[in-house]
C-alpha cells in the first residue's frame, strides 16, 4: 500500500505545519501504484468491434469457401473415378444375356454362396405402376443371374413391401427373362414371402422342358425385421408368464429357429446396389454372419457389381468369431 510504503511527511510534523492534500497532488502520489492505462484504440470502440468482427467473419468463411470447394472436388473426382471404372467393367463383362458367359467369369470361384440377398429400392420418379416394373426387371435380371452361376436362394428386400402384392406377375416377369437367358430349357422359380405361401406356375413349367436347376426368390419388406423380433419377444414372455416356457430354454438356437421358420435363414452375401451402406430396415437377427459388398458411387443393378460382389465373397475368410 502507498501508505505503508511512503513514510507521509505530514505525519512527522507538527500539526501547525500540516495541510490537506490537493487532487492533483493525491493523483500523483498514488499513480506509481496504479495499473497502466489501456492504450485507446480509436475514438470509437464500437466501430472497430464491429470491423473486427465483419474481418473474422470473412476469414472464417473463406476458410469454410476452401474446405467446401477441397471436398466437392475430391466427391466429384472419386464419382468420376468409379463411373469411368464401372463402364469398363461394364463394358469387358457384358454377359449379353448368354448364361455360358456368365458361368466363364465365376468358373475360377473357389466358392458361391448358397443364399444370396440383395436390397433393392422403389423408385419415387413417374408413376407407381412404372416404378413396380422397373423394380421387377431389376429383380428378374439378379434372379437370372443367380440361375446362371447356380444360387439356388435368392431373397429380395424392398421397404414397403408393395411386390408382395404382385407375386403371380413378378413370377410371369421373371420366367419371361429366364427365357431370353436360356431358351426354352429355363430353371423352375418359384417366389414367396414370409407371410404368403410359395407361388409357382405349374402352366409355365410344363410348357418348358425339363428345369436345368431350381430357384426359389423370397420378398422382404421392413415388417419382417425388427417387428418380427417384437412378435417373438412377445410370444415368449407370454409363454413363460403361462410357465408352458422356461426361461432356461430360451436360447439363441431356439430363436434362430423359430426366425429361420418365420422369415428365413441367414444369407451368406448381401449386395447392395446403392451408393452407401443402408440397410433400410433389414431383418438384423438374419445378417449377423452374412458377408455384405457394396459399391461406393454406385446407382442401380449392374451385372459388374454382382460379379464383383461374387469375387470378394469367394476370397473372403469366415472365421466365425476363432
Amino acid at each position: 500500500m502507498a501508505l505503508s510504503q511512503d513514510p507521509v511527511v505530514h505525519r512527522h510534523k507538527p500539526k501547525s505545519s500540516q495541510r490537506q492534500l490537493s487532487a492533483k497532488e493525491r493523483e500523483e502520489l498514488l499513480r506509481p501504484y496504479l495499473p497502466r492505462p489501456m492504450k485507446q484504440e480509436s475514438k470509437n470502440p464500437q466501430r472497430t468491434r464491429a470491423v473486427r468482427g465483419f474481418l473474422t467473419n470473412q476469414f472464417h468463411l473463406l476458410i469454410y469457401t476452401i474446405l467446401h470447394l477441397a471436398f466437392s472436388i475430391y466427391i466429384v473426382t472419386r464419382q468420376t473415378y468409379h463411373a469411368v471404372f464401372d463402364r469398363v467393367l461394364a463394358i469387358l463383362y457384358y454377359h449379353h444375356r448368354t448364361p455360358g458367359l456368365i458361368r466363364q467369369d465365376v468358373k475360377d470361384l473357389t466358392r458361391l454362396p448358397e443364399h444370396l440377398s440383395v436390397i433393392l429400392e422403389l423408385k419415387r420418379d413417374g408413376s407407381t405402376q412404372t416404378n413396380i416394373e422397373s423394380l421387377v426387371d431389376e429383380i428378374s435380371e439378379i434372379a437370372a443371374w443367380c440361375s446362371c452361376v447356380g444360387i439356388p436362394m435368392l431373397s429380395v428386400y424392398e421397404k414397403t413391401g408393395i411386390l408382395k402384392n404382385y407375386i403371380p406377375s413378378s413370377h410371369r416377369a421373371i420366367c419371361d427373362r429366364m427365357h431370353a437367358y436360356f431358351g426354352d430349357d429355363i430353371p423352375s422359380v418359384q417366389i414367396g414371402a414370409p407371410t404368403i405361401s410359395a407361388y409357382l406356375d405349374g402352366s409355365s413349367s410344363a410348357a418348358a422342358r425339363p428345369a436345368s436347376s431350381h430357384l426359389s426368390i423370397l420378398l422382404l419388406s421392413a415388417e419382417d425385421g425388427r417387428s418380427t423380433l417384437v412378435d417373438l419377444t412377445k410370444t415368449f414372455a407370454e409363454m413363460s408368464q403361462r410357465k408352458k416356457l422356461s426361461i432356461d430354454d430360451i436360447t439363441q438356437d431356439l430363436v434362430d429357429i423359430e426366425l429361420t421358420e418365420s422369415v428365413m435363414g441367414e444369407p451368406d452375401l448381401l449386395i447392395l446396389f446403392g451408393p452407401r451402406v443402408l440397410l433400410q430396415g433389414y431383418p438384423p437377427w438374419q445378417i449377423r454372419l452374412s458377408e455384405i459388398y457394396h459399391v461406393q458411387d454406385n446407382n442401380g443393378v449392374g451385372y459388374q457389381v454382382f460379379l464383383r460382389a461374387l469375387h470378394n465373397y469367394a476370397k473372403a475368410q469366415m472365421k466365425f468369431g476363432r
